[in-house]
């Protein structure tokens, strides 16, 4: 089928604006810890935002991404079933998908509520295996993630458990893009409290994640151990931001003229198909 208009994708785009960003992480030089490095997780979920979640991982692998993270297990799966051997980090809720994907695909999840912590101890308990995982703490968005204020309720049997094992903690800032709206500065003095928690309840010092690219973009404290830009790596500012990030984009739309009508003054042209 020949389609009038198409998307192209540049991939050596993609590759390009990583390491401009690993290049503008650069005065965090050594901070991030090796399990993480070079301190970026690569977004791609939603099909690599519409980009093409195989190919633009395999670009990002080339680039030197180490950990790549995506909606939920099935879009993981996509990744290993294209050749990615990069560490994938899976954002979802994993009441909707069947755990041994985590386990058969060498995935690692996030956990984000105690229902979740118990399905995956019993799962890695039955499969005698010790999982990584990354902790969600819900610091104001109110959607999933261990509430940030009750934490010495809900953490203790996580923490105690003998076959899961914290890897990184992290949060997300759901208004980074909205300069105004005091939501994200609410949300990062939540995160750095739910930390100083944790380290209360005997928690084992991980990496620290929270910004996506927008909050990258807007304040350096949010940069943690590791940044998770999205949009940032496809050659988008979130708008209304701006950045002098030497980025190129990923996308080109291409349309081949098919009419030319002429229209009177007074006249519409209705957008409905056929």
């Amino acid at each position: 089928m020949v389609r009038s208009t198409v998307a192209e994708i540049d991939l050596s785009a993609i590759e390009h604006n990583y390491r401009a960003l690993t290049g503008f992480l650069g005065s965090r030089g050594g901070r991030a810890p090796s399990v993480l490095a070079p301190g970026i997780i690569a977004v791609v979920k939603a099909n690599a935002y519409g980009h093409g979640a195989g190919p633009v991982a395999l670009a990002l692998e080339r680039a030197g991404a180490t950990m790549l993270a995506c909606a939920d297990i099935e879009e993981a799966i996509v990744l290993r079933g294209a050749g990615v051997h990069a560490r994938i980090l899976v954002f979802g809720a994993l009441s909707v998908s069947d755990l041994s994907g985590l386990f058969e695909y060498d995935l690692v999840p996030t956990i984000s509520t105690p229902t979740a912590a118990r399905a995956l101890e019993s799962e890695a308990a039955r499969r005698g295996r010790r999982l990584p995982y990354h902790l969600k703490i819900d610091t104001g968005m109110n959607r999933l993630g261990f509430r940030f204020d009750n934490l010495p309720r809900t953490m203790p049997p996580l923490l105690a458990s003998s076959h899961l094992a914290l890897e990184a903690v992290y949060t997300h800032f759901g208004t980074a893009d909205a300069v105004e709206h005091p939501l994200m500065e609410q949300q990062r003095t939540r995160f750095e409290d739910a930390l100083g928690t944790l380290d209360r309840l005997g928690a084992p010092r991980v990496p620290r994640h929270a910004a996506n690219s927008a909050a990258t973009l807007r304040d350096e404290r949010v940069w943690y151990d590791v940044v998770r830009p999205g949009l940032l790596l496809y050659g988008v500012v979130p708008p209304p931001l701006s950045a002098t990030l030497d980025l190129r984009p990923a996308m080109t739309l291409r349309s081949r003229l098919v009419a030319i009508k002429n229209v009177r003054a007074g006249e519409s042209v209705i957008g409905v198909f056929p």
